[in-house]
Order: structure tokens, then sequence, then C-alpha cells
């Protein structure tokens, strides 16, 4: 899928410091502390110049779904500001690994023994280590990516004791046709079992629901930077 943005540029400063007080607003109404909830602004399918005001603005945390993508856009933003943090949210082929371990600070989407693998390879390849966060398939969907919520136990002590990769988080992205709390719930279930404490999960329509359990990284894109055109790839 491709997408095309169709906001103003200003427009996107603006929601980012809405988005920034919701999240304020969900962490005391949860009992959380300030700032305990980190903003991944997903910047996928959108241009550097789209992306400069909210850098401007003080975000320094963004997701990207494709590696060739990030590849293409990112080097200058970093050049120009210190501290980017970018998170690969988006499917990792094998053949990507070593670009994957080589360019994004964190992988969101560890969800299968092949990825974990090659990430694991190049990890020691390349003497870099992101952070690994296992992708868990909470709506058990044929077509969508992550481990089966029953293999997650199994899969992170693969990860941890087999491949001696250090898993610091979970990520889930409920059924669009489904509450997403429960997804949430059960996310926070597996990390507690597995001494995870990073959990990403909510999105632009349900992150408040996610930092009330337990979400510690939200993922907002189309609430940020508006709607986008879908079309074919």
């Amino acid at each position: 899928m491709a997408e095309e943005n169709v906001q103003p540029q200003q427009g996107a400063v603006a929601r980012l410091a809405e988005i920034r007080g919701r999240i304020a607003r969900a962490e005391a109404d949860a009992g959380r502390a300030p700032g305990s909830v980190t903003l991944v602004c997903v910047s996928k399918t959108f241009d550097a110049e789209v992306i400069r005001p909210v850098i401007a603005a003080g975000q320094r945390v963004f997701g990207e779904n494709r590696v060739q993508e990030a590849m293409g856009k990112w080097p200058a933003l970093r050049a120009e500001t210190p501290g980017i943090e970018l998170h690969l949210i988006g499917p990792l082929q094998s053949n990507k690994a070593r670009e994957a371990a080589q360019f994004f600070d964190v992988i969101e989407t560890v969800d299968r023994e092949k990825i974990a693998v090659a990430l694991a390879k190049e990890i020691v390849a390349l003497d870099r280590a992101p952070k690994l966060y296992v992708q868990v398939n909470t709506g058990a969907e044929p077509q969508k990516a992550g481990i089966l919520p029953g293999q997650a136990d199994e899969f992170i002590a693969f990860c941890r004791n087999d491949l001696k990769l250090d898993i610091s988080g979970l990520m889930c992205i409920p059924p669009v046709n489904e509450q997403a709390a429960p997804h949430f719930a059960l996310l926070n279930k597996i990390a507690a079992r597995n001494a995870i404490r990073i959990l990403s999960m909510g999105m632009s329509s349900d992150f408040e629901i996610a930092i009330e359990l337990g979400a510690t990284h939200v993922r907002v894109g189309s609430a940020i930077f508006g709607e986008r055109k879908m079309s074919s790839n």
C-alpha cells in the first residue's frame, strides 16, 4: 500500500500539540507518571518537508513501515537534528535484516524464528544492537504479522535463550473490527509473565485506552499528519 499526504504541514504541528495534551491527560487519568508514555510519531509515506516542522516542534521519536523508504529520507533529517530515534513498525523481511539492524534504533516487528535468527546474526556481525520488540498477533488474524499469543512465551524464550537477543518490548495491532481493550490487556499479561516492561500499543483511534491498560509507547500517525489517500502500490 502507498499513502499520499493531503494535509497542510503546519496543521501537523497543531495536531502534535493536541496529541501530546491528550497523552498527558490519559497518563493522569490512569494514575501514570507524567512523561511515562512515549509518542512514536508515525511518519511512513510522508516526505522530509512534511516531517521537518514536527521535528522543529520537538518530536524526536518516529516510526516507519519500510526499510528502504526510511533509508531514503532519514539520513538527511538525522544529520540536521541530533537525537532522532527511529522505530521500524512494519513487517521485516529476512533479506532486510542487516539494513534494519544497522539503520533503526528499535525494531518492533520481530515475529517469527527466521527473522529472529537473521537479526541475531546481523547484530553480531555489525556489533550494533537495536532494541527489539516481539510483535504479537493478539487477534490471531491470518493476514496479519505477529506471533500467536499461545506461542509468545516460547518464542520470547527462544529469542532470549537460544539466540541471546535482548527482547525489551512487545507490540500489537488489534483487529480493526473488534474492541481494542481486550487485546491490550492480553499483551500486558504476556509482558508481565515474561518480565517485559515496554508495551507498544495504541494508535490514533485508541491510544488513550492503551495508556489506561499499560502502554509505554503509542504509535500515532494520521491524528498528527492527517488522513492519507490510499492507493495500491
